[in-house]
């Protein structure tokens, strides 16, 4: 029996005023891992500090937006710093994509954590707001997973391929109770601290399905929340570089399933 997702949501389904309410004295930490994207980091940042970061004028929603640079040979830092963001210098190393979020974790100071991609480029505040509507006004929510379209070239659901030839069927075999979630690999993801705290991060790509698969089995299928963000827009890698994304991904679908060497 495939299992729907319960609590599938819209990023309009949660008015802002009624997710400042929520927030109350909660505090929010917007983290953006990142390396060599100095060319969409800023607008990533500006799309969060101009409406929500209160010392840049805006309503209060989130606390602090912090980069981690991880090694970049770009201007990534310079941009993202300009753009308002607090750069957390990281170093290029064996985990990849889990050992910044990691790291970003252990620099940022909110209750509650949203992950950003820095290479989209049209990321836009709903990405954020759409998010933490759930996590905060939903009891039962431990992990939110935005989904979206995304274009490749002329096709407008073309993206996404490690997700369609990797990601997606190794759930629907190992973990069928996951199987409808369309977008297991995305990157932008929001939980309360302590829910990151205690499941951790996979190295590497592996990462963003260890934490789905991780939360699920902890606290329940039920408490993901999937969140429509629309179309997302990003550089497409050529096929040779999703190579490693696709082993990394599988490995940490193996792990969890008792199926690794």
């Amino acid at each position: 029996m495939i299992w729907a997702v319960p609590g599938t949501y819209h990023h309009t389904d949660f008015p802002l005023r009624q997710v400042l309410e929520a927030k109350a004295a909660r505090t929010v930490s917007v983290c953006i891992p990142a390396r060599d994207e100095g060319s969409t980091v800023g607008s990533v940042v500006r799309a969060v500090v101009q409406p929500f970061l209160a010392r840049a004028g805006g309503n209060g929603l989130v606390d602090e937006v912090i980069v981690l640079d991880d090694g970049s040979s770009d201007d990534t830092a310079e941009q993202a710093g300009d753009a308002g963001a607090r750069v957390v210098r990281g170093c290029r190393g064996t985990g990849g994509k889990g050992q910044a979020m990691a790291a970003a974790l252990e620099a940022a100071e909110g209750d509650v954590v949203v992950f950003l991609d820095a290479d989209v480029a049209n990321t836009t505040p709903a990405f954020v707001s759409g998010m933490l509507g759930p996590l905060l006004l939903v009891d039962r929510v431990a992990l939110v997973k935005g989904f979206y379209t995304r274009p490749l070239g002329g096709d407008p659901t073309g993206g996404g391929r490690v997700t369609e030839l990797v990601a997606r069927p190794v759930l629907e075999l190992l973990f069928p109770e996951l199987s409808a979630v369309r977008q297991p690999l995305a990157g932008e993801t929001a939980a309360h601290r302590w829910v990151f705290e205690k499941v951790g991060f996979a190295d590497g790509y592996g990462v963003e399905l260890g934490l789905l698969i991780d939360v699920a089995t902890h606290f329940g299928p039920d408490s993901l929340a999937p969140v429509d963000l629309g179309e997302r827009i990003h550089r497409n890698r050529p096929l040779h570089e999703l190579r490693p994304q696709a082993v990394d991904v599988l490995r940490a679908a193996l792990e969890r399933s008792g199926h690794s060497r």
